[in-house]
């Protein structure tokens, strides 16, 4: 059976292929520890960030299945390394002999699987992040006004620390904060005619003010905080809510986020592209330097040229001949006995 793609290696290039594949091998390694850090990353940011998003969004699923990418590729690339260093010494090489197909198989079917699914979400799951964030960000500003509600009563405190830290304003606009009653009805008068009068004016009976949460305010903004009456544009004075200005964040926190975990989530991606490049070349080398050593004894400075090669044979014969060692051939039928020749006649 021809084998599938041979490569006929010398002395020297069997040298120079087993550097190069050690070099390799600890650039696997690198980039599978650099694609473990971003995944980690990104899975603490959506654990800080995960009331924001609704439950139904597959996000998570992205950096949980580049952990593991990573953790594979991390230890194919120094199993590599000490593979191929191995190689150059005779005596060091034989226990690797027993290590280098598991090793293989391993890299490519759990390592390479692993890879090609977290690529795919790479490329698939930010485009459901706008749904879930726009889910998950309504939730958490209907809930803000829920202090003493049993589930929602750190909603408030969450809200707060996302608009500070990421310099944002509702969902989209702090305009998003003239829909919702943030004010928690235990803090209403209900003897205050105005706030009887604006739940009574609201079809859900909530109170609805033209107001934002102080943390909506931008601290470098010159003049105080305004957090009421934005829409009257005669209750502040010098203040157009109609003119772009700098008392409150511009931005909304749906894009802010949104652009912070796409980035994340595609520096991730490079990083297991780069991973996926890596790991194919090194497990294509440590394959070639199996079979050539294996022609040689373990030997990598034996005399003479030997082959490498992917498989012992194309992929018909490796079927037919698995099928054969299985045993279900089928047989040959049975020859007939030849008649027995009949004795010389009694005298």
């Amino acid at each position: 059976m021809a084998p599938v793609l041979p490569l006929v290696l010398p002395l020297q290039p069997r040298i120079r292929l087993a550097q190069g594949l050690w070099l390799f091998s600890w650039l696997l390694a690198l980039a599978g520890g650099l694609t473990l850090l971003c995944s980690g990353y990104l899975l603490i940011q959506l654990w800080h960030l995960g009331t924001f998003l609704a439950p139904s969004c597959p996000f998570s699923a992205l950096p949980q299945t580049a952990l593991a990418a990573g953790a594979v590729a991390l230890g194919t690339g120094l199993g590599g390394a000490g593979a191929s260093r191995a190689s150059l010494d005779a005596a060091r090489y034989p226990p690797w002999r027993g290590v280098l197909g598991p090793l293989l198989v391993a890299g490519t079917a759990v390592g390479g699987g692993l890879l090609v699914f977290a690529l795919g979400l790479a490329l698939g799951l930010p485009g459901s992040l706008d749904e879930g964030l726009e889910e998950g960000l309504g939730t958490a500003l209907a809930h803000y006004k829920d202090t003493e509600v049993p589930g929602h009563c750190h909603a408030k405190r969450l809200v707060d620390e996302l608009q500070l830290r990421h310099q944002c304003c509702g969902r989209h606009g702090y305009k998003d904060w003239f829909g919702v009653q943030w004010v928690s009805s235990r803090y209403l008068d209900p003897s205050d005619q105005d706030v009887v009068d604006r739940i009574q004016s609201n079809v859900e009976g909530l109170y609805l003010i033209d107001g934002v949460p102080f943390s909506c305010c931008n601290p470098h903004s010159p003049r105080p905080c305004l957090q009421s009456r934005l829409s009257d544009p005669y209750a502040h004075p010098l203040f157009d809510p109609r003119q772009p200005n700098l008392n409150l964040w511009a931005q909304g926190c749906h894009g802010v986020l949104l652009g912070h975990l796409q980035s994340l989530a595609s520096t991730l991606g490079s990083m297991l592209a780069v991973t996926f490049l890596l790991q194919v070349l090194v497990l294509l080398g440590l394959r070639y330097l199996q079979t050539a050593l294996e022609g040689l004894g373990g030997v990598i400075d034996g005399e003479g040229e030997t082959q490498g090669y992917l498989f012992p044979g194309g992929l018909k014969d490796m079927l037919k001949t698995a099928w054969l060692q299985g045993g279900v051939a089928p047989r040959p039928a049975p020859q007939e006995a030849p008649p027995e020749e009949e004795g010389p006649p009694e005298a």
